[in-house]
């Protein structure tokens, strides 16, 4: 699903992915048969487990990564490549294969979360697209997860617009819901993903009128009395008094932003209460995170609304993935497997099918990766009942599959995840420092 007013991505990338291009296409190496793969070596400290977000976008961005003429001349004026590789890119179109974990899905220290095939030529040009959509959306992806699993049962919304780049802001809201979020106040991630939007009025309403009554009467009288009014911009308990003043017991929700959440919440449900205004919700905001709205879990709020930590990766905004090549053709057409081995940064080489292990109860006990001889892999199925495949297909010979992308790809995103999380093994979703939640083995065919 492409969108028109989104431009082209051929130019979103690094310079070195077209040097690297033009070399290969001169030493008669660009047109080999290659495999990449996406993977991290490891977790954010503490974290136990990472959520895969932005799938859906890379695959949005594939459609439109072309070179059109624009993007042509600016590489030809600057004299990035050469004229052969100018001609190259002209007609260039990835008309290879990609499998990998369904968005939403967790992930682990080496998971194969993303599997690119096709000529050298074709998906080097990928790499850096590719890893600056899944980085950042799985950093955000996943510590929103972090904070809808705290959160339990209540829904948390996001906000952090104000806090990110305007197009992160929209990725941003777009992996926040993949990673269970209700809603976003995000109104071009709404247009885009077909996300529900929310959001009433600031301080700066309140401000702009005499008083604070005469501020809630004026959104009352045009939004209705199920709207949320802010009753913190000078007095709370004052505040609720005049909310319901407004609105009367049919409002729909108060929204506190400041001070003491935990204590504020239970005194103005009481407030509240005793003026039978027994179904009007509480919302809280002001710098939530997980730990937050795990610390609000006694109080009696109703849904959280959560900015900066959310769009930030809430202390981990990268994921440290990488793309990296893991088979390549060589001289004879065989493919064979290459790896990276500089320390501390070493590669498995070799195309990896990839499945988790479930106990007994259904929950996951060990990530396996799957490896051997190149066709073995590729053609691997599981005959073992508890290991569930992880790899689907994404794109076949350059079509992309469908129900990846647009707002369908998100609300299967969104029930993958849910599945996924509910998989992890009893203790995985606490917030307390640890080791990842299962550990990564790897099943090597034949043995």
């Amino acid at each position: 699903m492409t969108h028109p007013h989104t431009p082209g991505t051929a130019l979103l990338t690094d310079r070195y992915e077209l040097t690297m291009l033009q070399a290969a296409l001169a030493g008669g190496t660009a047109g080999r048969r290659s495999v990449f793969e996406v993977f991290t070596r490891r977790l954010p400290p503490g974290r136990r487990y990472g959520v895969l977000a932005g799938t859906g976008r890379v695959l949005e961005s594939l459609e439109r990564f072309r070179f059109d003429a624009a993007e042509l001349d600016w590489l030809a004026d600057q004299r990035v490549v050469d004229d052969a590789t100018l001609a190259f890119l002209s007609d260039y179109r990835f008309t290879g294969s990609m499998v990998g974990y369904a968005e939403g899905e967790v992930f682990f220290p080496s998971s194969p979360v993303l599997v690119v095939e096709g000529t050298f030529a074709e998906a080097v040009l990928l790499e850096t697209l590719v890893l600056s959509i899944l980085n950042y959306d799985s950093a955000v992806a996943s510590a929103a997860s972090r904070m809808t699993s705290a959160a339990v049962d209540r829904p948390c919304l996001e906000m952090g617009a104000r806090r990110a780049h305007e197009e992160a802001a929209v990725a941003a809201a777009r992996a926040a819901v993949v990673a269970g979020f209700a809603g976003t106040s995000n109104l071009e991630a709404g247009r885009r993903y077909g996300l529900d939007t929310i959001g009433t009025a600031a301080h700066a309403f309140t401000l702009l009128h005499d008083d604070e009554l005469a501020a809630f009467r004026s959104q009352v009288a045009s939004l209705g009395p199920a709207t949320t009014l802010l009753v913190d911009t000078f007095d709370v308990r004052r505040g609720v008094e005049n909310a319901l003043a407004a609105a009367g017991p049919e409002l729909g929700a108060v929204r506190l932003d400041s001070g003491d959440l935990g204590v504020l919440a239970h005194e103005v449900r009481a407030q509240l209460d005793d003026a039978g205004a027994t179904r009007t919700r509480i919302t809280v905001t002001s710098d939530l995170d997980e730990y937050a709205i795990a610390a609000l879990a006694v109080a009696p709020v109703d849904s959280y609304g959560v900015g900066t930590s959310v769009v930030t990766g809430s202390g981990a905004p990268t994921c440290g993935m990488v793309y990296k090549l893991v088979a390549r053709e060589g001289a004879d057409g065989v493919l064979a497997p290459v790896s990276k081995a500089a320390r501390g940064k070493t590669s498995v080489g070799g195309r990896k099918a990839a499945a988790r292990r479930l106990g007994p109860d259904g929950r996951a006990v060990e990530e396996v990766l799957v490896a051997g001889g190149d066709d073995d892999v590729r053609s691997w199925t599981s005959t073992d009942p508890t290991l569930r495949p992880l790899h689907a297909p994404l794109v076949t010979d350059g079509v992309v599959s469908s129900g990846w992308t647009g707002a369908d790809g998100v609300r299967r995103a969104a029930d993958r995840h849910r599945a996924s999380r509910d998989e992890l093994p009893r203790g995985a979703r606490r917030l307390s420092a640890d080791e990842a939640a299962v550990p990564t083995v790897t099943l090597r065919l034949g043995d």
